[in-house]
């Protein structure tokens, strides 16, 4: 197994040194660090710097060194991202921070959409987003958007304060087979429970797969629900997003 001396690059280590508390957590960004080339630790890093002119010149740098466009986007931005995001869960940084994080991102997939694009890159499905009823908050939505549609989904965003009906009007004009709900309030959780009540209620319960998150949202909670996936931050939102699919 991967250890945190074997990341090459000195913030990656001191970012997952500082800031990751969950042990599966650690291992997971070791491991990924540890296999990712030099170029694209340093990418990460300067994701999770917020330094947006950086990682347009590294990532152009990337691309002419041939490195593949999905590895750039899994090992460098996806993971750089994937820090952030978990550091933004735990309250270690803000939204301000964030925003800034995640223009550095946009500024590398402006080198890698169009290359994804032209290869025929297959789509991995259609997920709907929305932060649930009473609730404003959606930069942790937005985070986990970004991540999946780096990774390859159609994304339809509903955006906040999104009433059941809403959600399921969605469903039905699209037929995407996952949606994603978010809350950051604990008053508004419970919302989370009455659109899965609404689907019930309306019959389609079983026409679509349901994930939530949110900083107050925990596994138990999702499961006392009756959701069918949990994701921690924007990273696993992804794979919960991948299994789902699988599953559908």
């Amino acid at each position: 197994m991967a250890e945190l001396t074997d990341v090459q690059n000195q913030t990656l280590r001191d970012e997952i040194e500082e800031f990751l508390e969950r042990p599966e957590e650690i291992e997971r960004f070791v491991e990924l660090f540890t296999r990712a080339k030099p170029l694209l630790q340093e990418i990460a890093a300067a994701i999770v710097e917020g330094d947006d002119d950086v990682v347009d010149e590294l990532t152009a740098r990337a691309l002419a060194e041939g490195i593949e466009a999905i590895e750039i986007m899994d090992d460098g931005l996806i993971g750089g991202m994937g820090i952030v995001g978990i550091k933004f869960r735990e309250n270690f940084v803000f939204v301000p921070e964030v925003l800034s994080c995640a223009r550095a991102m946009r500024a590398g997939m402006a080198h890698i959409e169009p290359i994804l694009s032209a290869s025929g890159v297959e789509k991995q499905g259609t997920v709907i987003m929305g932060t649930v009823k009473g609730d404003l908050h959606d930069i942790g939505k937005n985070l986990c958007i970004m991540m999946l549609r780096g990774s390859g989904f159609d994304v339809i965003d509903l955006g906040v304060d999104v009433a059941e009906d809403t959600f399921i009007d969605a469903v039905e004009d699209s037929g995407a087979k996952v949606l994603g709900m978010s809350a950051l309030l604990t008053t508004t959780m419970p919302n989370m429970g009455r659109t899965i009540e609404a689907f019930i209620d309306a019959d389609i319960r079983d026409d679509v797969l349901i994930m939530v998150g949110g900083a107050p949202v925990t596994q138990e909670f999702s499961d006392d629900m009756g959701a069918d996936g949990y994701g921690a931050d924007a990273l696993s939102c992804v794979a919960v997003a991948k299994e789902l699919f699988a599953a559908a």
